[in-house]
């Protein structure tokens, strides 16, 4: 087995501080440019409690800390999510902000961020409503 292979997404990806790096990008993507106005216009005036949470939930769904589901027993992030309304339009910004942010943050190890922006656009994809 190679010390890649063995090594969790986290631990591959860089961590809480690459985590939060993307995050942080992701959400300034989203309160800077136009193509994901309405995108924007779902989430709250103040995004400061997303950008904790968001690496928090990664990090756990990652392989890395539990913390955000310490915080949360038994919420799931899709049914959190269902109240929303999201439809292709905006489950689309979604993944195309994150996708870019994590480009932009640019984790070494490239397989690892290329699946993380992968299964990440199938899991906004999949929150969309038909």
């Amino acid at each position: 087995m190679t010390e890649t292979a063995a090594l969790s997404p986290y631990d591959r990806i860089g961590g809480l501080d690459v985590l939060r790096r993307i995050t942080d990008r992701f959400y300034d993507l989203m309160e800077s440019q136009p193509a994901f106005i309405a995108l924007r216009a779902m989430h709250a005036p103040d995004l400061a409690p997303m950008r904790e949470a968001l690496p928090l939930f990664l990090a756990g769904w990652s392989g890395g800390p539990r913390t955000w589901w310490d915080a949360n027993p038994g919420k799931c992030m899709v049914s959190m999510h269902t109240r929303f309304g999201i439809d292709k339009t905006t489950a689309g910004q979604w993944a195309d902000a994150m996708r870019q942010a994590i480009a932009d943050v640019a984790p070494p190890d490239t397989a690892i961020a290329d699946a993380l922006a992968d299964v990440l656009d199938r899991m906004a994809l999949g929150m969309a409503k038909a």
